[in-house]
């Protein structure tokens, strides 16, 4: 569903390092929306003093110092959930009907937030168009 080609910006060959996988990866006759959704991602930019990516739509990270790890786990997430056609949601559920157990069969449960107060739960899922309409169909309100 998603590439994600992660360099060594420091290493002094890295431009020719990208062209060289960027051939490779043409060369295996990819379908070109998976080249042209590639994430690229630039590493060891603690090396480098005040490194800013002259490339577009590229992300600056250091694995060793966990720097900009979390816009690239936003950025692969968003970009998987277009891939695949799925949405992250959150729902509120009566805790007594069927919703959430459908919503275990059918979506993926990522988070659930009881309210004992009131019977519900807040439930926080990955679904496909298709599931969330049939959601909608079963469970009107």
């Amino acid at each position: 569903d998603l590439l994600v080609h992660v360099r060594d910006i420091t290493h002094p060959d890295t431009i020719l390092q990208k062209a060289t996988v960027l051939s490779v990866l043409k060369n295996l006759n990819l379908p070109s929306h998976l080249l042209d959704s590639m994430v690229e991602v630039h590493n060891k930019v603690d090396l480098i003093e005040r490194y800013k990516p002259t490339e577009e739509n590229a992300l600056a990270i250091s694995a060793l110092h966990g720097h900009g790890l979390e816009e690239l786990k936003e950025e692969i997430e968003k970009k998987i959930l277009t891939a695949t056609g799925k949405n992250i949601l959150s729902v509120t559920v009566n805790l007594e009907g069927p919703q959430l157990s459908w919503l275990y069969k059918e979506a993926t449960v990522q988070e659930v937030e009881v309210m004992p107060e009131d019977g519900t739960a807040r439930v926080k899922v990955i679904i496909g168009n298709s599931a969330f309409g049939r959601y909608k169909n079963l469970f009107p309100n």
